[in-house]
């Protein structure tokens, strides 16, 4: 059997991606995740002898969720899957490839609401400040802890920051998130300072040859990726200490948490967040109840 694709061909796939990232507005990493689902979704198809969408039934969708949690994957990933399959098949019907939405019936498997690691403040200044004065590219790895912690942004927002996207001014940041939806963030006077010595004594150092326009660049002055945010993070947390999976995302935690713990409200940290939902941000209320908890625990005089 050729390994073309014989449910849909690149021809049927293209415009959903186009769909996606024009209509929908996804961001290029999440595109990248439906087109992998889809790969998967096509080669089940013809394992199957399904050589066409209308032999696509709501019972092969059934056996196919079957099929993935039978593949070890969590419900989480089984989720995700089911969803890029739904959308895909939605936009068929949109465009009058099907006649049936073959998905309008199917109940995606429910995930539960993880609390998401947060560190301490202690431990997240530990975190912060772990990067040794002595390493050549320390300016730019502590510019770039701080200003994750400072702002809350995830690994590709950061690593995608232009220099004129950061106003030293009024120490406010231009961010772009998913969907290239845009967002102002404040940072902190250290933070500030931190970017400015980094911009100062580093960074034209790197870019002597090549200047890509990224507020953060690696040692042969291209930009930095996201990737690289991650390694810089990881390799922090293990000078610091820190025991189990740290991550850029992990410093986002702690923003929206500490926040709260502040006393912001959370529509204000949702802003900051570039969370669309407020629901979504309404996890670090939970994880704020288990700091009252300890709270209360540690000095009511009852035990």
């Amino acid at each position: 059997m050729s390994e073309s694709h014989l449910v849909w061909p690149d021809s049927q796939i293209e415009p959903f991606m186009h769909y996606l990232r024009i209509e929908c507005g996804l961001a290029a990493n999440t595109i990248i995740s439906y087109r992998r689902d889809l790969k998967k979704f096509d080669r089940y198809c013809r394992q199957n002898g399904l050589d066409a969408v209308d032999r696509i039934s709501p019972l092969v969708v059934q056996e196919y969720a079957r099929f993935l949690a039978e593949d070890k994957l969590s419900t989480a990933s089984i989720a995700r899957h089911l969803v890029s399959v739904r959308m895909f098949m939605r936009f068929h019907l949109l465009e009058n490839l099907t006649t049936k939405d073959v998905c309008a019936a199917l109940e995606t498997p429910k995930t539960w609401q993880r609390v998401p690691r947060v560190l301490n403040k202690q431990s997240t200044l530990s975190l912060v400040e772990s990067i040794d004065p002595a390493s050549p590219m320390a300016l730019r790895d502590r510019a770039l802890l701080e200003l994750l912690y400072a702002t809350g942004m995830r690994a590709s927002e950061v690593a995608g920051l232009k220099l004129e996207d950061v106003n030293f001014q009024i120490r406010f940041i231009r961010c772009f998130g998913k969907g290239n939806k845009e967002r102002i963030i404040p940072f902190y006077e250290l933070a500030q300072s931190v970017l400015e010595q980094y911009l100062r004594e580093l960074r034209p150092k790197l870019t002597i040859k090549r200047d890509p326009g990224t507020l953060f660049v690696s040692r042969t002055g291209r930009a930095l990726d996201r990737i690289e945010v991650w390694r810089i993070v990881k390799k922090a947390a293990a000078v610091a200490g820190l025991i189990g999976k740290v991550t850029p995302h992990t410093l986002r935690h702690c923003f929206g948490s500490h926040l709260l713990q502040g006393g912001a409200d959370l529509r204000t940290v949702q802003e900051m967040l570039g969370h669309a939902d407020v629901t979504t941000t309404q996890i670090y209320t939970h994880v704020d109840q288990e700091y009252l908890r300890a709270i209360h625990k540690k000095f009511h005089p009852r035990p």
